[in-house]
């Protein structure tokens, strides 16, 4: 990937050696490769954890849903980037590539072990935070002066609902980098849990927890 999207960076910094410092256009190269990447292993999982729920005839416990959540996320990650950076036909064919090659071999794992794909996919997460951390350095040190006083496209003002006087790239880079930590938390944990286990994220899980709780508390006040 870094190869591909030029990428070099030197101390945590974004800065790098003379002849390789990180524009705009590279890091936008890098934050398009990344999600379309980065999207492939939500949809995927989600996939087979859907044919298997239909070919056993059972419930799946809540966790197609966030998974294909993760994928709708990092593709709207991608959408935006693409607002700002239209990919030439090179960039197109090695995502296409990249894709292809992903998609079949993480689908191959996922069948093996789920586990270790979630523990993986945690690892890449986390390398989206640390890309996305030092995107917002050099911009915030002055390296990237283009996105000093440029706005985030329409469709992220809509989608993270940005307030007022916070709808520039580098907030677009703060809800993007948390989106990533999110999905880094997400997969560690799913990596942890059998797979008959209830997903501690799912939606429903979450309301009826709330639920119980009101029960409890209101059990509590009779008393």
């Amino acid at each position: 990937m870094d190869l591909v999207t030029g990428y070099k960076s030197q101390s945590g910094t974004g800065l790098t050696t003379k002849g390789y410092a990180m524009s705009e256009e590279k890091w936008i190269t890098r934050f398009i490769f990344l999600e379309s990447v980065a999207g492939v292993p939500g949809m995927a999982a989600g996939m087979l954890r859907h044919l298997k729920s239909l070919r056993q005839m059972k419930r799946d416990h809540g966790w197609i849903e966030t998974l294909l959540e993760e994928a709708y996320n990092e593709r709207m990650h991608l959408l935006t980037f693409l607002k700002l950076a239209e990919p030439g036909p090179l960039m197109r064919l090695m995502v296409l590539g990249a894709q292809s090659v992903f998609f079949s071999g993480f689908s191959l794992a996922y069948m093996i072990s789920p586990q270790i794909c979630h523990r993986f996919v945690g690892y890449l997460e986390e390398e989206a935070v640390i890309t996305y951390s030092k995107a917002i350095n050099d911009l915030d040190n002055g390296h990237l002066p283009q996105w000093e006083n440029l706005q985030a496209p329409q469709m992220a003002i809509k989608y993270w609902q940005m307030p007022e006087g916070q709808r520039c790239i580098r907030s677009l880079l703060l809800y993007v980098r948390a989106d990533e930590a999110k999905h880094r938390e997400v997969n560690h944990t799913l990596g942890n849990l059998n797979q008959t286990d209830p997903n501690p994220f799912s939606a429903k899980f979450k309301v009826r927890d709330a639920l119980s709780q009101l029960e409890v508390d209101g059990a509590k006040k009779q008393f």
